[in-house]
């Protein structure tokens, strides 16, 4: 079967490919991050971009270890057990639309704009909730028939724990429930991370069908898109770059001080995917790191000072040396004190109290 797809960002054409994997490139500079191709005849790279557009197709969808991940596929017809090639069709049934950036693909023959396939756009009336966030198979039977629009917001949302989007007015919520432990510990790590001086996410208590939950708004839109430094370092490949000298480039404050809060709350979770790039969707370029994000699995490794190995720096070393380099760079930037009474369990706040000193001692080092 013959296909052709462009891949758009909001209604500009960025390229076309078709199913023999000739490609031509409108727009390189807008590229996706983690989608690279060429445009040229021979076998090796016609192969190469079918590969590649169909890897950053997968992409678009939530990750194989999502929990529910059976749940959702089966309700929306979807095989539990999908290659590759099977998650990347399941994205394109919503044109590979997300709630993180502006890009989408179009079917050749389609006449559609940003508009009408755009997330922003959607009312999200919450109707797959209770599948992503709850695996709620009964509520499979009682539901109206599925548009993809009406899922796409929540099967397109990365990550590996529970999630839903809603809508309140013209606002966008992010539901999480992750178990009573790590949705306490989101929200006490978020309390203390707003008392530095370091752009993040709010994360605050909610609940969903009697299920404690955390939620926290949307902060991308039509003119500002993330993208994780996993696509990060795909990019930095490509352009004859790397990530610590982008990061240098634009935001070198803000990976120290995400060093520091992550030291600080024993945050054990700061993987590729869950920082990265703001970007400017006017010019495809990083504007800075995007608020930090993800406290869920805070509070662990936090038996000793040292806390466990760094995720973000290139060389390894534990959390504390690379927030006391943050510190000898940055400052602390502590600007609220930190209440006592916020923590529910005295040894978490005494290890706290013990992190924080030791970067305290080093502001007059």
């Amino acid at each position: 079967m013959h296909w052709k797809y462009s891949i758009m960002h909001m209604d500009d054409v960025v390229a076309t490919i078709d199913s023999n994997g000739l490609c031509h490139i409108d727009s390189p500079d807008f590229l996706p991050y983690n989608l690279w191709l060429v445009s040229g005849d021979d076998v090796t790279t016609r192969t190469e971009n079918l590969s590649n557009f169909q890897y950053w197709c997968a992409s678009r969808i939530f990750p194989r270890d999502r929990k529910y991940a059976g749940v959702m596929l089966e309700a929306i017809g979807a095989d539990r057990s999908s290659t590759e090639k099977e998650r990347a069709q399941i994205s394109l049934l919503f044109h590979c639309a997300t709630m993180t950036d502006v890009f989408w693909v179009r079917e050749g023959t389609e006449h559609l704009r940003f508009s009408q396939v755009s997330l922003y756009a959607h009312p999200l009336s919450g109707i797959f909730a209770e599948v992503s966030l709850l695996g709620n198979v009964r509520s499979l039977q009682e539901m109206t028939p599925l548009t993809s629009m009406d899922y796409a917001a929540d099967i397109s949302t990365q990550g590996a724990v529970p999630k839903a989007w809603i809508r309140q007015g013209p606002a966008f919520f992010l539901l999480k429930d992750s178990g009573n432990r790590d949705v306490d510990a989101e929200l006490l790590a978020s309390q203390i991370a707003r008392c530095f001086a370091v752009d993040q996410v709010l994360y605050e208590p909610s609940s969903y069908r009697d299920t404690p939950v955390t939620q926290s708004r949307l902060f991308t839109s039509v003119s500002e898109s993330i993208v994780p430094m996993e696509y990060v370092e795909i990019y930095a490949a490509n352009h004859d770059t790397t990530r610590a000298q982008m990061i240098k480039r634009f935001d070198l404050y803000g990976f120290h001080m995400i060093n520091i809060v992550d030291y600080l709350v024993g945050n054990t979770d700061r993987h590729w995917g869950n920082w990265g790039f703001l970007i400017d969707n006017r010019t495809n370029l990083p504007i800075r790191l995007h608020p930090l994000m993800d406290f869920n699995k805070s509070f662990l490794a936090y038996d000793t000072l040292e806390g466990a190995r760094c995720l973000t720096t290139e060389s390894s070393m534990s959390q504390m040396d690379a927030a006391i380099l943050a510190v000898r760079a940055v400052g602390l930037n502590q600007r609220n004190e930190i209440d006592p009474a916020w923590f529910s369990d005295d040894n978490i706040f005494r290890m706290f109290s013990r992190r924080l000193q030791v970067l305290r001692s080093f502001l007059q080092k």
